[in-house]
């Protein structure tokens, strides 16, 4: 049976905005009844030991009000003041129900791992631009780009200190399974993802019944245990972004992932080019066409070189706020072929699903473009 829609789509849009406004109402009465309380404390009489107890009380008083555990009005206080007192341009679109408290959780978070006063000045002045018209998953993304770009001198710091914890770990659970766990550096991390998926999806026996998880999970063993249950290594392809004074080593900065998920100082990266192991790719783009290569192909299917350059390119299938990566994406033609080219500025990256909606007219795109630089 047929439906049609009678609520106009904007109705969604504004019942959002309200959802968010009211938040921000819950919030500030939140905090003004924290600072009202403190204040109140810190003029009292009381013994040191008394005010002490009393300002600890003061979120266990708003979660009894609120329905929440006590724990979950602290965090919000915590990132919600940090905000406020931090990124007034974040907190009037928070109170205009432009951004909603998951976006000012994410903003709050990165505040608090910025240690210089003009890199959070920095943040103030850019974000809210980017989080009004992106999903929560994508503003994570840019945020933890802007804290690398910003501070890349500190940021760098802490990943060296952190990579001096990687361990791997094995946990054995009931029903004779468990668990093997691996604390890595990201781009390692990749390479290993990137190696089994494609492992597991090579031509299998018709009579294997395995799911592809199962696959992935038995070639990893494999590997483990030097096993014969997989044929040649297979070759990883990872694509990262690094600037060509920071990969010369004259800046402190990163090498960053296409989509997004992740970051290692270029210096790692670096280390990886020098060993001689690993085939790499650099790719101009055109200024104006946006064309990744210069070269048009004959035929529907776009060759391999051509579907690296559009993974590098793009990141992520270009769906409005669909993370997933470009590499597990269809290649599809913005203008359907053959009037349409199998051309760079033609094609980009779907996963399945919103490949399928195109398909059946509910989804028009455009070629996303590549994020602006948060550290611009």
């Amino acid at each position: 049976m047929a439906t049609t829609s009678a609520v106009p789509i904007d109705v969604v849009t504004d019942v959002v905005r309200e959802r968010a406004r009211a938040e921000a109402r819950e919030v500030v009465a939140m905090l003004d009844y924290r600072d009202a309380e403190l204040e109140r404390i810190a003029a009292s009489d009381e013994s040191p030991m008394r005010r002490h107890v009393e300002r600890g009380s003061v979120a266990l008083t708003i979660a009894e009000a609120s329905g929440m555990s006590e724990g979950q009005v602290q965090y919000r206080l915590s990132f919600s003041g940090t905000v406020r007192d931090q990124s007034p341009t974040t907190w009037d679109a928070f109170l205009d129900g432009r951004v909603d408290l998951a976006r000012v959780r994410e903003i709050g978070s990165t505040i608090d791992q910025l240690k210089r006063a003009e890199s959070v000045h920095r943040l103030d002045r850019r974000v809210v631009g980017y989080a009004e018209t992106h999903t929560v998953a994508e503003l994570r993304a840019w945020l933890k780009a802007f804290v690398r770009r910003v501070e890349a001198d500190l940021a760098v710091e802490r990943a060296e200190g952190e990579r001096k914890k990687r361990y791997v770990s094995v946990k054995h659970g009931d029903d004779s399974m468990g668990w093997l766990n691996a604390y890595l550096p990201s781009h390692e991390l990749a390479a290993i993802e990137d190696r089994y998926r494609k492992a597991a999806r090579r031509p299998a026996d018709p009579d294997d019944e395995r799911t592809i998880a199962q696959r992935e999970a038995d070639v990893l063993v494999a590997w483990c245990t030097d096993s014969d249950a997989t044929g040649s290594a297979i070759d990883a392809n990872i694509a990262v972004t690094v600037g060509a004074d920071v990969l010369a080593g004259f800046t402190p900065g990163f090498a960053e992932s296409a989509d997004g998920r992740w970051g290692v100082p270029a210096a790692w990266i670096a280390a990886v080019v020098g060993s001689g192991s690993t085939f790499w790719h650099r790719i101009v783009v055109d200024p104006v066409s946006d064309d990744v290569l210069a070269h048009d192909y004959i035929g529907r299917l776009a060759p391999d070189t051509l579907k690296i350059a559009l993974q590098f390119l793009h990141g992520t299938c270009q769906g409005p706020g669909c993370m997933v990566p470009a590499k597990f994406c269809d290649f599809d033609h913005r203008i359907p072929f053959p009037e349409g080219p199998t051309t760079g500025d033609n094609l980009g990256p779907f996963c399945r699903r919103h490949h399928g909606y195109k398909g059946h007219g509910l989804l028009h795109w455009t070629t996303k473009r590549r994020p602006e630089s948060p550290a611009a």
